[in-house]
């Protein structure tokens, strides 16, 4: 079921009208009836809200998730530069917080750090906290800084399990280099992750839910640095 198919069921249950979800999003009825008919596409932050409203995750409500990706959220076009830094960025990420990868000395107090090497790269994530957390990751080559990623996120319930999470970021790949996969599941628990832009310029948020019960969730944003 696509995302405009999916809205329409949800609102019909709770007998809702457009007039009235547009009134609690805190937007026009125009908007509601555009994302109906497949004429636009909601950001990331109305898909939280529409997905906390109606207590689904995002990936059930933009379930035909692949046409939806393609027809709305940029696809990364990179060229061999950022082909190169991509491929380093993926394994830096592997072998650090997601492989249970050894910290540096703190940079600030009581922060977590870790540190990846390869030939001109260099990669470092800091972070502060634990169950609330904010931090960030940066590249740098022959140490002129080139690309970052801020990110905040927080644990939701007791649920949640930082084994999970770090086996999810384990996978990030080149077509999705900022946190996991898209779509991930594993026993009880499931992981969606949503980017809109690309490796130049890009926010996302992704979120974990165990037994249908949301976990997790993080927002991240960054790009290129010039």
């Amino acid at each position: 079921m696509s995302f405009k198919e999916q809205l329409q069921t949800l609102r019909k249950a709770k007998g809702l009208s457009q007039e009235k979800l547009a009134e609690i999003m805190g937007i026009s009825r125009q908007a509601v009836a555009k994302w109906e008919v497949g004429q636009s596409y909601p950001d990331i932050a109305r898909l939280i809200s529409i997905s906390d409203f109606f207590n689904v995750s995002i990936d059930k409500l933009v379930n035909d998730y692949e046409e939806n990706c393609h027809l709305y959220i940029e696809s990364d076009k990179v060229n061999d530069l950022n082909g190169e830094v991509i491929d380093f960025l993926c394994k830096a990420k592997k072998s650090t917080y997601a492989g249970n990868g050894q910290k540096i000395k703190s940079s600030r107090p009581n922060s977590h750090d870790f540190e990846y090497v390869e030939g001109d790269f260099k990669y470092i994530d800091t972070y502060l906290g634990g169950e609330q957390f904010s931090g960030e990751e940066g590249l740098w080559k022959n140490h002129i800084p080139l690309w970052s990623m801020n990110y905040a996120g927080r644990v939701l319930d007791e649920g949640f399990s930082g084994r999970f999470l770090k086996e999810v970021l384990s996978l990030v790949s080149k077509d999705n280099p900022y946190r996991g996969p898209i779509i991930y599941e594993k026993g009880q628990y499931k992981y969606h992750c949503i980017v809109n832009g690309d490796f130049h310029w890009f926010q996302g948020y992704e979120e974990i839910y165990f037994n249908n019960n949301k976990v997790y969730e993080c927002f991240f944003h960054g790009g290129v640095i010039k």
